[in-house]
């Protein structure tokens, strides 16, 4: 009878896919960009992706049986965590920072705030973030076939970019972001698969395109813009992580007031901050701001007005 009957609070939505479901979704996803990193850095992006995946399985699981919690690392969301870091980071990362950052982003970013589903930030993008502050030299380190140098992103203001080479990922950068194509693949997946739907990269994508016409310096010159957009990691952080359902708004017009504070801010850091990437500090600041966008855009229930004042 327990299994029949369940009491709670409205509103009662029922799905037939569970977390364990929907994270599965996201690392098939996520697989063709990953098999790009691969093949593009070789074996030392592959020993990072499996180093961050099991750290970060291993950390919730420590973490759970030590504060007596029931195991939760079923639900996949911490091998997706551990997937999407490995990602955001330069195949020459020293092992051992890319431990710290699992550990980082699962215990104190997401375990200390309740666990899946109250992390007030996305883990990952904290990991990688924490690792950015803590260890600047390592984490802008990039090398392509041997040889070091700086990411297309960072040459563009001298011009010296391939657009092609960007969009199929024949450059330096971190182990998921130098591929577009791959990312653009894996994003259609989740489309398909009713996982995202396209409002918040949307938004995200022509507010950010806006800004670079409006303020990049060079106005409408289309291979300005689409280096941009294939650099950097903004279409890996627009479809795959501005997309977390935990920590992105769930109201209509929320959606899209997070996705123009999305492209306005990765603008502002690229183009007036001292870092070429935006990104992860633009997605990390509007989590931030979600309780307020959702407050704001909430509905008003049918048959509730706003207070009228009298004048008595």
């Amino acid at each position: 009878m327990s299994n029949l009957l369940k009491v709670s609070s409205s509103p009662h939505v029922r799905a037939k896919d569970d977390s364990s479901i929907i994270m599965l979704y996201v690392i098939i996803a996520l697989m063709p960009t990953t098999l790009f990193g691969i093949i593009n850095f070789g074996i030392r992006a592959l020993l990072l992706i499996a180093v961050c995946i099991t750290s970060c399985v291993l950390s919730e699981f420590l973490f759970e049986k030590a504060v007596g919690k029931k195991n939760t690392i079923g639900d996949l969301s911490a091998a997706v965590t551990g997937l999407l870091l490995a990602l955001n980071l330069p195949h020459t990362l020293p092992v051992w920072q890319a431990v710290l950052g699992s550990v980082f982003a699962i215990v104190v970013v997401k375990m200390l705030f309740g666990g899946l589903g109250q992390n007030f930030m996305n883990p990952a993008l904290g990991g990688r973030v924490f690792l950015l502050i803590s260890f600047a030299g390592t984490m802008t380190h990039f090398e392509y076939d041997g040889v070091a140098g700086p990411t297309p992103l960072t040459s563009i203001g001298g011009g010296n970019v391939n657009t092609l080479d960007m969009l199929i990922g024949r450059t330096a950068g971190t182990i998921g972001e130098t591929s577009a194509l791959c990312i653009l693949i894996g994003a259609i997946i989740l489309i398909l698969l009713g996982v995202i739907d396209l409002v918040i990269p949307g938004v995200y994508i022509l507010t950010f395109s806006i800004f670079v016409i409006l303020f990049g310096g060079h106005g409408l010159d289309t291979t300005f813009l689409v280096a941009h957009l294939c650099g950097g990691g903004l279409m890996l952080g627009a479809f795959f992580m501005a997309t977390d359902y935990v920590t992105s708004p769930i109201t209509p017009l929320g959606k899209v007031l997070f996705g123009i504070c999305l492209g306005v801010l990765t603008g502002i850091f690229r183009f007036f901050g001292n870092s070429a990437e935006g990104v992860s500090y633009a997605i990390i600041f509007s989590n931030l701001l979600v309780p307020l966008i959702e407050k704001i855009t909430v509905p008003r229930a049918f048959g509730i007005s706003k207070e009228v004042k009298s004048n008595e």
